[in-house]
């Protein structure tokens, strides 16, 4: 299996994850809703998935507070070996 990053960002709610959702949905970002991963300890049990190469305008998002983030990670998919390095 090959290695696959993306970025993940995490909500202290399930509101907060809807709320982005029609967020990334206006700014034509390309997402998938997913469980927390394990390798990121949050309280909310749900995640954005994205690709990396849309960092940029997260960050923008976040910043503008357009978004309530509770973080934002890179995830690495590695076969059965998963990680989680923190952004903000």
């Amino acid at each position: 299996m090959r290695k696959e990053t993306y970025g993940v960002t995490t909500y202290k709610s399930t509101h907060h994850t809807i709320q982005a959702e029609g967020v990334f949905k206006e700014k034509g970002i390309s997402f998938r809703t997913i469980p927390t991963p394990r390798e990121i300890t949050v309280s909310c049990g749900l995640a954005i998935i994205f690709a990396l190469d849309d960092l940029p305008k997260v960050k923008e998002m976040v910043n503008s507070n357009e978004v309530n983030i509770d973080g934002i990670y890179k995830y690495t998919k590695d076969g059965q070996k998963n990680s989680a390095e923190r952004i903000i």
